[in-house]
């Protein structure tokens, strides 16, 4: 593969990773250790990804369970889950955190795949402007040592990249919209 147009496509499997990442953070009725990747707690006075402060596990389907490392930061992981976006209360017994996912209602799963969906249209949007900025320097060649049937070369190849990646951001998307309406 031409390096101008693997600089293209590795920017676009940056952007399906990224992807990836949001989805795991989506909760699907199971209880996901991955919904606390994007929380920092204040250790002290650091803010630090609660995976370096503390043992995250799944003891049951539908609760994890936070034992940190000082019984001290029991409080200030309370608290950053309270201030997060995840919508579970958690419950503190003096010596770990516990998160009980309730099932989630119709209604709920329905926002959370219309959620999903705008991830990946966001996601499929970043693709494409990382190909229209690809073709933009392609067209710049013109005029250069590079010829005509080059360019349009560089161009058509970077379309079939585009589209492979664009089918890969709909496959994780389906996959994700099935797994949070999976009762």
């Amino acid at each position: 593969m031409d390096e101008r147009i693997t600089v293209y496509a590795d920017k676009m499997d940056k952007t399906i990773t990224n992807l990836e990442g949001e989805l795991a953070t989506i909760r699907a009725g199971r209880a996901n250790p991955h919904v606390l990747d994007k929380l920092t707690v204040d250790y002290y006075g650091i803010p630090t990804p609660l995976q370096q402060a503390a043992n995250i596990s799944v003891p049951e389907a539908r609760m994890i369970q936070i034992q940190p490392w000082e019984k001290s930061m029991l409080k200030e992981i309370e608290k950053a889950i309270n201030m997060s976006d995840i919508g579970i209360n958690p419950t503190n017994d003096g010596t770990c955190v516990r998160l009980i996912f309730p099932e989630l209602t119709e209604e709920r799963r329905k926002e959370l795949v219309k959620d999903v969906k705008k991830k990946g249209e966001a996601a499929k949007i970043a693709i494409r402007n990382i190909r229209r900025d690809g073709n933009d320097a392609f067209k710049k060649l013109k005029g250069t040592e590079v010829s005509e049937d080059a360019i349009k070369d560089l161009e058509e190849e970077l379309q079939k990249i585009t589209d492979k990646k664009i089918e890969l951001v709909e496959k994780a998307v389906e996959t994700k919209s099935k797994e949070v309406l999976t009762v």
